[in-house]
């Protein structure tokens, strides 16, 4: 029988798990271990950057802007993103960002969870630290 969750408090200065993967530094804010119905993260993409194109089969994706510019390409459009801006992402939405001079810091939540080894695809080539998914 598996743990009931248990509440999480995650702190600003709290250490926590960060990863540099491609052109994102993300910051895992639900520890595996403590992993529910859904995960979330900190994710920052530096200025001047351009993100492969991804999906997931699976999770709905929530992104909401806390800080910076950046451009969401979303199914080949583009949407200009700002402080404050919000995003749903159904299953199967590609989507990617663009960063211009400044960096773009995103609260990512993905209902169920999904991991950088979980329920991520690529439409052209993974970036370093992903593992793609085996074939289902």
């Amino acid at each position: 029988m598996s743990q009931p969750l248990q509440i999480l408090h995650h702190h600003a200065g709290t250490p926590s798990t960060r990863a540099k993967l491609g052109p994102y530094e993300i910051e895992s804010l639900i520890p595996l271990a403590d992993e529910g119905a859904g995960t979330a993260y900190r994710v920052r993409i530096e200025p001047h950057q351009t993100t492969s194109v991804s999906y997931h089969k699976i999770a709905e994706e929530y992104y909401y802007v806390l800080f910076g510019r950046g451009t969401a390409i979303l199914n080949g459009t583009p949407y200009p993103l700002e402080t404050g801006d919000f995003l749903r992402l159904p299953p199967g939405t590609t989507h990617g960002f663009i960063t211009g001079e400044e960096p773009l810091v995103m609260l990512d939540i993905h209902a169920p969870g999904s991991r950088p080894d979980r329920d991520v695809y690529f439409v052209g080539d993974t970036p370093a630290g992903f593992t793609v998914p085996p074939a289902s």
